[in-house]
């Protein structure tokens, strides 16, 4: 099952924007950016995000700004609450995301851990 029209997390129009001209560069105009967790990284948890022609069972589909963005059940509950945002300037250009279940990130910006401590750490920077 897909469920569509939840709410996980909020896309900023600057991440939609990049996410719907990466899209477009690609030839994957109806496709989406999946957004998900995996465990691993300096403190647990890493973000990834990667491009997709269609959801699989289970995920749910957010739309922003026209763009749809792809969560899996078992990312969504370190996501709840999160800001998807791109950010370019001197010291970074990428996709970063603001999550507040993360209680430790590492200096990268790329692992988190949460509050129950799960999550395999390993290095990742």
């Amino acid at each position: 099952m897909v469920t569509e029209n939840a709410t996980i997390f909020t896309v900023t129009d600057r991440a939609a924007e990049k996410a719907k001209n990466l899209m477009q560069e690609r030839g994957l105009g109806d496709g989406a950016l999946r957004v998900f967790v995996v465990s691993g990284g300096c403190s647990g948890y890493s973000y990834g995000m990667a491009l997709a022609n269609e959801p699989e069972e289970g995920d749910t589909i957010l739309e922003y700004s026209g763009v749809r963005f792809l969560i899996d059940a078992d990312s969504a509950p370190m996501l709840q609450g999160a800001e998807v945002d791109y950010v370019d300037d001197v010291m970074k250009s990428g996709f970063s995301i603001y999550n507040p279940n993360a209680v430790k990130s590492c200096a990268c910006g790329s692992s988190f851990q949460t509050e129950d401590g799960s999550g395999q750490a390993k290095s990742c920077c």
